[in-house]
């Protein structure tokens, strides 16, 4: 009876790292799409940026739909919104660390929302970094090019879009309380592997992993 009984807990050991192993490896489809999704909107970036530069410099406000939306010509030193505009290069290192930071977390993605959410990040964040690259008047300390006004608001561009959808989603998820991975941890979860540590549980939470997206 001793033996059956230290048997039933003994699962519990191995269970665990090897739920953390799945969870490290990356998922190829949510990779790729968080992948695809940053590049598509960082280049529709790009070219937006260069269109406006071309386009509209010395030239008056664009008016698209009357005084609603109108494209205008500026440079901003500061972050979104010309927020910051005094911290430059402040700016420009925070956004490096904020690269990589998603860039370690992109292998853990197993959530179709969160890998749009991330993506669409890094394209916002890599959009204004390029320009403050790349852009005058220098490395680091380049002015971002913003184009797109609406009343009663600071001008701003694609890459701002950008990181304000990722905000919205990734609000979305924590609220929903849902992981990276996919997972979304419940009261009879929490209390199932906190008192028995039984892999069953575990398993359960694996197998849910690709129902919330």
């Amino acid at each position: 009876m001793q033996a059956a009984r230290g048997a039933s807990l003994s699962p519990s050991g191995p269970a665990d790292p090897g739920a953390n192993s799945a969870e490290a490896t990356p998922h190829p489809s949510r990779l790729a799409l968080l992948v695809t999704v940053a590049v598509l909107a960082w280049l529709v970036d790009l070219g937006a940026k260069i269109l406006a530069v071309q386009k509209l410099t010395d030239h008056p406000p664009v008016r698209v739909v009357g005084d609603l939306f109108q494209l205008e010509l500026a440079r901003n030193p500061g972050a979104a919104f010309s927020t910051g505009t005094s911290y430059t290069l402040l700016l420009s290192l925070v956004a490096i660390a904020a690269v990589v930071v998603i860039l370690w977390l992109a292998p853990r993605v197993r959530s179709t929302l969160w890998a749009i959410a991330l993506g669409v990040l890094l394209a916002g964040v890599c959009g204004n970094l390029t320009d403050r690259i790349f852009r005058e008047p220098g490395p680091l300390r380049g002015h971002v090019v913003d184009f797109m006004a609406l009343p009663h608001w600071p001008i701003f561009n694609v890459a701002d879009v950008c990181i304000n959808i990722a905000a919205v989603l990734i609000l979305i998820q924590a609220a929903r309380g849902v992981r990276l991975n996919g997972t979304v941890p419940t009261s009879s979860t929490t209390e199932g592997s906190s008192t028995t540590g039984d892999s069953s549980t575990t398993g359960a939470s694996d197998d849910q992993s690709d129902f919330p997206t």
